[in-house]
This record gives C-alpha cells, sequence and structure tokens, in this order.
C-alpha cells in the first residue's frame, strides 16, 4: 500500500514518509473554496494557497502588492473545501522579512484566522531568525528557495536561478540551513535540474519543484496554469491539462446567443 492512498488526511509526516518511500509529493494551488474542493476530492497531496492570488486572482503584475489580510482570506477560504490535504499558505511580502517579531505575528495569524496547516517563507540564511521563530510556536515551515518571487525587483527577471556557482552553493547551503532549522519540506523554484538532483539528494526532508526538473521529491503548479485559465504565461516547465479559457469563453458566448435569441429560458427552466 502506498503512503498516498493510506492516508485519510495529509500531514508534513506523511510528506516525510513519502520521500522515504520514494514516492512523489502532488502539490496545486488554490485561493478559493470551490476550486479546492475539486483539486482535494482529486486526492492531491498538498494545497498551496499562494501569493500568486496576488497575479491570479487580483491580476497584479507581481506577488508584492497582497495584504496578509488577504492571505487569510484565501487561506480560509480553501480551507473550507479540503478535507484531506495539507494546506500551506504563503506568508506574503513584508509580513516576514527583516522582523522575526513580526514574522511570527504573522504566522499566528494565519494559523489562528484560516486554520490552516503550515506556512511557506521565501529565503535563506537572511530569514534565519524569522523561521526559528515560527517553529519555536509549533508551526510548521516550508521553505523556498531558487527564484524567489517576492524578490524579483532584486533580480530583475523570471529567468532560471542558480545557474553561477556562487549562487548554486549558496542555494545548497541555505538548503542545509533550512533542513536543519526544522523545515519539513522545500520549494526549489526554476532552478537547474541538476542541481535540484543535488539538493533533494542531500537533504532528508522533501522537495518541492517548479522549473526544477523530475528528481526533486515533488512538484507543484499554478492551478489555473494547468486548467489552462491563463492564456499569455507560456513557461517551460507548464503543461497545460485542458484548455478551460476557450471553453469557458465559448459557453460564455453560446449563453449570450441562446439569451438574444429567446432559446434560454425555455418552458422547462421556467417556474
Amino acid at each position: 500500500m502506498s503512503v498516498h492512498s493510506d492516508v485519510k488526511r495529509v500531514t508534513v509526516h506523511t510528506l516525510q514518509a513519502m520521500k522515504t518511500n520514494g514516492e512523489k509529493i502532488s502539490m496545486l494551488t488554490a485561493y478559493d473554496y470551490s476550486m479546492a474542493r475539486v483539486i482535494d476530492a482529486a486526492g492531491i497531496d498538498v494545497i498551496l494557497v499562494g501569493d500568486s492570488a496576488s497575479n491570479v486572482m487580483a491580476g497584479h503584475e507581481t506577488t508584492l502588492p497582497i495584504t496578509l489580510d488577504q492571505m487569510i482570506y484565501h487561506a480560509s477560504s480553501v480551507i473550507r473545501g479540503v478535507q484531506r490535504a495539507l494546506v500551506v499558505v504563503d506568508l506574503p511580502f513584508g509580513s516576514y522579512q527583516g522582523n522575526s517579531r513580526q514574522a511570527l505575528e504573522s504566522a499566528i495569524r494565519i494559523m489562528k484566522e484560516s486554520g490552516a496547516h503550515a506556512v511557506k517563507l521565501e529565503g535563506g540564511a537572511e530569514i534565519e531568525e524569522s523561521i526559528k521563530r515560527i517553529l519555536s510556536a509549533g508551526i510548521p515551515v516550508m521553505g523556498h528557495l531558487g527564484l524567489t518571487p517576492q524578490s524579483i525587483y532584486k533580480f530583475g527577471t523570471y529567468t532560471v536561478r542558480a545557474k553561477e556557482d556562487a549562487e548554486a552553493a549558496k542555494l545548497r547551503a541555505d538548503a542545509k540551513l533550512l533542513e536543519k532549522l526544522g523545515c519539513f519540506g522545500l520549494v526549489l523554484e526554476k532552478i537547474p535540474a541538476k542541481l535540484t538532483k543535488v539538493v533533494s539528494e542531500s537533504l532528508t526532508i522533501p522537495t518541492i519543484g517548479i522549473g526544477g526538473g523530475v528528481d526533486a521529491d515533488g512538484q507543484v503548479l499554478v492551478s489555473h496554469d494547468l486548467f489552462g485559465l491563463t492564456k499569455d504565461f507560456h513557461p517551460r516547465f507548464l503543461r497545460r491539462y485542458l484548455d478551460l479559457y476557450d471553453l469557458m469563453k465559448g459557453a460564455v458566448e453560446q449563453y449570450i446567443a441562446d439569451v438574444k435569441s429567446q432559446d434560454f429560458p425555455n418552458e422547462k427552466e421556467q417556474y
């Protein structure tokens, strides 16, 4: 029996057992109740309430504008739709960097007000104190290295990270540090596949890749990208499993035509 199919509720311990067992971990984003219900019912292992809601739900260019209150709102909506998956929530930009007390307060608010199961923070050694403080309160923490979208203005681009030796060495050191501090897992975003393999094999905690190749212990995508609700986003790592944009647009066009031709509603669709 696989670990994945054996559990009624996924916990951080489940993910650890999956890595030990050589089972890959599946992770997708959700930001609302309806989407979370579908993804959870399908048997996903982890749901990430990502600060990508800033882009996907609110239409911002970056993840920076989304607030802690907004993240709590999205997380609360997701939690109400989930029965099995582990729900991880991003701490948004400005809610943890440079102030470990604020980081703890932010994490506590997410856990108390949304009912989520864990939080995720971007960065390595520079946020060590924040991670320590959050973990000291018994809150599970997932790390995030490589392309860290909250630092987009520092990077200046969304291209692949850690291609140079110095940045790759820092990433490996940061990954070991996050494991030592007590993070239960780690997202590796848009780094070379060879580096993903090296880091994943060097850690006892599971790694979740996005644009990092097949050797991570699991994979994550933004659900709206997977479903084809987004049309103008074409990174190499994205596989679209549906084309909902065109299907939904077609349905709306048909509805408009039916209303205008008085085909809708018909006699069976009225009281």
